[in-house]
């Protein structure tokens, strides 16, 4: 089964940062595909802009050795590297100085009729400035865009004053806030397997659900971010974004449509719906943890205090958290959260697990009769699967036996599983805001992270060591396993 490729209308993409980490290893490869894939019209131009003083030739032949090194092994050829980097250009250009803005402008003024997307691949420190630059350089035209990255602000504070920065030179319509786990593939089927089939949303509910699990689980440890990490940690970093928007896709109401309105308003109820996490109870719905020196697939590894410069931090590298919803749907059903780095394996997965039988007309010698469970796999391995109960083949009685209905996408899918971003950045061309946060959104998961980091710094919570390698620290089985259950592994 093939994909179908519907091209988008010619664009003039500008990459703030085009130099940096993330264009090199994400946007650069994930627009190359599209090209590739038949996606672009002419004319598409995609600008790289940074503070470097670079020729466009420069340029291309940086974006050729990023493709070089991050695509996969014969995706790569000379002649369709050739025909990507041709669209290429370069802007140096300043955003606390007037350096580069003319141009921008200039370069600019040669498609003025064409989609504009500005994309921040920058810190946040300066969306502001370079928003208010764009501005200030008449930039902005009735199809233009501006993308910008996580993290939008470090708490409630910051992050309304971020928001309102940019919503005085943008429009709310046009301001694409980017979580790329949203673009996931297995994330939209969610809504499918939910919205698509008769068979799930009749069970989709505290009637029938025992918990759920979300889990992000990260073998890495700080690489190159060990200045941004250890001022964010594993809350602000992962929880308030991916995790709770992976949340309200399992919790959320039917929508009215697929329309980006409807979907995030039902979103934003599920986040406002969530109980809080404050003082009074956060020892009791969360564990923090830091890793240890342990073991990894390719040997020994520091600990994260080693790996630090100073070599002192009270940063958690892993959060583990009881989350309830205070509704109708979701009452008295518990979602547990961990996400954390070093841990024994990269994998990112949401576990429904089903409510047991409510009587087993079969006797003991049939076996343990397990819990069905609806498992959605992320990454790797993008797929789903649906453990069920049936007889062992063969005589001699009826015994009982767990098997998995599983669907990988890429044995079901004759088709490359396309990058996150692959379809996140030409949303953005198409003016499809579905997958992408609202303002309102983003607020309301800072009012609930906002109680748990007061807690943790009123209480002093400790983090709790775990050796890297490992599932994270003991504390964070307790959490669980005192409500009579267990992470799944």
């Amino acid at each position: 089964m093939s994909s179908q490729i519907i091209p988008v209308e010619p664009f003039d993409y500008v990459v703030f940062g085009g130099t940096g980490d993330l264009a090199e290893r994400k946007l650069l490869p994930a627009l190359f595909h599209r090209q590739e894939a038949g996606q672009f019209t002419e004319p598409t131009r995609i600008i790289g802009a940074s503070r470097g003083d670079l020729s466009h030739d420069d340029y291309r032949k940086f974006a050729a050795e990023a493709l070089k090194k991050f695509l996969k092994p014969g995706e790569y050829t000379e002649e369709a590297v050739a025909r990507f980097t041709a669209r290429l250009f370069y802007v140096s250009v300043d955003a606390g100085s007037e350096k580069g803005w003319d141009s921008l402008r200039k370069l600019l003024d040669e498609g003025k009729d064409r989609v504009r997307a500005f994309y921040l691949a920058v810190g946040p420190a300066i969306f502001g400035p370079i928003s208010e630059r764009i501005r200030d350089h008449k930039l902005i035209t009735k199809n233009t865009r501006i993308v910008v990255e996580k993290p939008i602000g470090r708490d409630l504070a910051s992050a309304l004053e971020l928001n309102d920065t940019i919503g005085k030179v943008f429009r709310e319509e046009q301001i694409y806030r980017i979580d790329h786990y949203l673009g996931k593939e297995t994330v939209q089927n969610l809504m499918a397997l939910r919205f698509a089939n008769a068979l799930y949303e009749p069970l989709w509910n505290s009637a029938h659900i025992d918990h759920v699990q979300i889990t992000v689980a990260e073998s890495v440890g700080l690489e190159n971010r060990a200045g941004y990490y250890d001022k964010a940690g594993a809350l602000r970093d992962m929880v308030q974004n991916h995790m709770l928007q992976l949340l309200c896709l399992v919790a959320m109401e039917a929508p009215s449509s697929m329309a980006a309105e409807a979907v995030r308003d039902e979103k934003l109820k599920v986040l406002r719906a969530l109980k809080t996490i404050d003082a009074s109870n956060a020892d009791k719905f969360t564990v923090r943890g830091q890793y240890r020196a342990g073991a990894s697939e390719k040997g020994a590894v520091r600990g994260y205090l080693e790996e630090l410069e100073g070599g002192v931090s009270n940063t958690e590298t892993y959060v583990a958290i009881k989350a309830e919803i205070g509704n109708w749907r979701w009452a008295g059903v518990p979602f547990y959260l961990r996400t954390g780095k070093r841990l024994a394996a990269r994998v990112s997965e949401i576990v429904i697990t089903f409510k047991p039988i409510p009587h087993s007309i079969f006797d003991s010698s049939a076996g343990r009769i397990s819990e069905n469970q609806l498992i959605i796999r992320l990454q790797p391995d993008e797929g789903v699967k649906q453990s069920l109960m049936i007889k062992d083949p063969g005589p001699g009685g009826m015994r009982l036996r767990e098997v998995s209905l599983d669907m990988s996408f890429a044995q079901a899918f004759d088709v490359r599983n396309p990058d996150a971003y692959e379809r996140l950045l030409l949303d953005v061309i198409r003016s499809n805001q579905t997958l992408f946060m609202r303002r309102d959104e983003v607020e309301a998961a800072w009012r609930w992270v906002d109680p748990i980091l007061k807690a943790w710094e009123e209480t002093g919570q400790p983090v709790q060591g775990y050796t890297a390698g490992t599932w994270g620290p003991s504390h964070s089985i307790a959490l669980i396993e005192r409500d009579g259950r267990t992470w799944h592994e």
